[in-house]
């Protein structure tokens, strides 16, 4: 018989086992908790680094704060708050307040002098013939010394050029390259012929040079620059021949001068804008000065400024003013956006037409309101028209129908076309009709001399030109205060239609004409094209210039 294996354990075997698994079980429980503790130590120490980290960047998040808000010596329109502020910055903040009382004290008298100045702007026009009051620029002068000697004690140096104390504008402003202008104000002497140079004299005005051509279009070819300088020594400077206590203005004539809308949009609107400020106390000096065109303008000339036109050209004397301006634009064509204007004055293209009709001593300032007007011996008064007629291009070939036209609506017409009698009484001519009417073109500048609330209707060619007759006539008439219209011709009403019929690229796609360049859309839509105007289409044009009128 085969011996079998006994396979049960002894008590004593098992209690062994027993005594190893709950020592391995301490080693275990123990090995947990030491591993635990030391990940909350860990724990809590990257909490604790983190928590440095957070404070040390809101320190220096303050301190940041807080340069920021310390602003540079004598800066105007900064307010810094004195908790912001180190002890150490006390007495500077001392100081910054003084230069800020003074500046507002500035403020409040160039503010008080501009409402002066409106005041009697409108008083001119409010009473017909009255002239306007000049400005004394011997007194505003000697305040102007006054002040800048009191500048100077504050903040050290001296020197009546106020255009160079820290963070004031630069003496030329060249950041709109059509309106580049320099403005000087201190001891600046302008030397004329063929090298023409303005120079400031001031001791805190850097050594810096400029070339001014003193035009509104300066990309044009032809035109003549004006060296502009700041210097801090007198001896670097021409000395004055003779000496005025006016400003004076440096512009020039040429480019486009001679075509009737440039003469205003390119000359007499930015002079406005420029010189108006002066009340006529101001010099021109004058670059390529063309007496016969000054002459035709003489009265808006004579209107600016009371004093002698200089030939700067010509000039061999070196004059010395208090305030000389170098140059004139105007940032849109043929009107005047205020918010642009950084000259102060503050006009509108109301205000230059306000001063035409001043000049020109125009009657009439508003037109005819049909729901006011009295039956004159059985019959009511029709309000005039006047259309005016072109003779080289852009002609309106059944010009008898349109008159016809008008007349059946209600209105008294008169055609005209170039100017006949002398100028002045031109533009009152042009000032007795309630309507213009006329295809796009520079004889439309003549509605400067219309009376405020009067009507412009523009006929645009075809071809694509509505943007370029609202930019030249629409905008600058709604800113004069006109109503405008504006009539589109077809191009079953083009003479291009029956030169080149419909199927042609000029009149099938005027787009790709004005793709193909300037030259073509001159030649073709503007010196080519005349228009026969379909008078049953024209009719609700005419009707909306009536009933602008009542």
């Amino acid at each position: 018989m085969k011996a079998t294996r006994n396979t049960s354990r002894s008590p004593s075997l098992r209690s062994n086992y027993v005594a190893y698994g709950l020592l391995l079980g301490s080693l275990f429980v123990l090995f947990y908790l030491m591993v635990s503790t030391q990940f909350s130590y860990s724990q809590e120490a990257l909490l604790e680094l983190d928590r440095a980290k957070v404070d040390s960047s809101k320190q220096a998040f303050v301190k940041v704060d807080s340069a920021e808000k310390i602003p540079a010596k004598h800066e105007r329109n900064h307010h810094p708050r004195q908790e912001d502020v180190s002890r150490a910055m006390e007495e500077f903040n001392r100081e910054e307040e003084v230069a800020k009382a003074h500046t507002e004290q500035r403020r409040q008298e160039k503010q008080g002098e501009s409402e002066q100045q409106w005041a009697q702007k409108n008083s001119i026009e409010e009473q017909s013939g009255h002239e306007m009051k000049s400005d004394n620029w011997e007194e505003k002068n000697q305040a102007q010394k006054e002040e800048t000697a009191e500048e100077s004690k504050q903040f050290g140096g001296g020197t009546d050029d106020y255009n160079n104390v820290a963070n004031a504008k630069p003496i030329c402003d060249t950041s709109f390259g059509k309106y580049d202008v320099c403005e000087l104000a201190g001891d600046t002497r302008v030397r004329g012929g063929p090298g023409a140079t303005v120079t400031l004299v001031s001791p805190r005005a850097p050594p810096k040079q400029w070339e001014i051509k003193p035009y509104s279009r300066k990309y044009l070819d032809g035109l003549k620059a004006v060296t502009v300088r700041s210097v801090p020594d007198p001896e670097d400077a021409p000395g004055c021949t003779t000496r005025l206590n006016i400003p004076a203005m440096v512009i020039e004539l040429g480019g486009l001068t001679g075509n009737y809308w440039h003469d205003f949009t390119d000359v007499l609107v930015p002079l406005f804008i420029g010189a108006r400020r002066f009340n006529g106390e101001v010099q021109l000096l004058v670059v390529n000065l063309l007496p016969f065109w000054v002459d035709r303008y003489k009265r808006i000339f004579g209107k600016i400024s009371r004093h002698e036109i200089v030939d700067f050209e010509n000039d061999d004397v070196v004059r010395c003013y208090p305030h000389v301006v170098v140059g004139y634009g105007s940032r849109k064509e043929f009107t005047i956006d205020p918010s642009l204007d950084e000259t102060g004055g503050g006009y509108t293209m109301v205000d230059f037409t306000k001063f035409l009709r001043s000049a020109y001593s125009l009657p009439r300032h508003l037109p005819v309101k049909l729901s006011e007007v009295r039956p004159a011996g059985g019959r009511r008064q029709r309000p005039r028209m006047i259309i005016l007629e072109r003779t080289n291009s852009r002609r309106i070939l059944n010009l008898a129908e349109v008159i016809a036209a008008a007349e059946a609506v209600g209105f008294e017409v008169t055609v005209a076309g170039r100017p006949r009698a002398s100028y002045d009484v031109f533009t009152r001519e042009m000032n007795s009709f309630d309507v213009m009417v006329g295809v796009h073109g520079a004889g439309l500048t003549n509605c400067v001399f219309l009376p405020t609330g009067a009507v412009l209707l523009q006929i645009v060619p075809y071809g694509r030109l509505e943007e370029i007759a609202r930019t030249d006539f629409g905008d600058p008439a709604r800113d004069m205060g006109l109503r405008y219209i504006e009539y589109g011709v077809t191009a079953e009403e083009s003479s291009l239609m029956r030169v080149f019929g419909k199927e042609h690229p000029i009149i099938k796609d005027p787009a790709a004409v004005h793709m193909s360049g300037w030259g073509n859309v001159a030649e073709w839509y503007l010196a080519k094209q005349d228009v026969r105007i379909n008078v049953q289409r024209f009719r609700p044009s005419l009707l909306q210039a009536l009933k602008q009128l009542q």
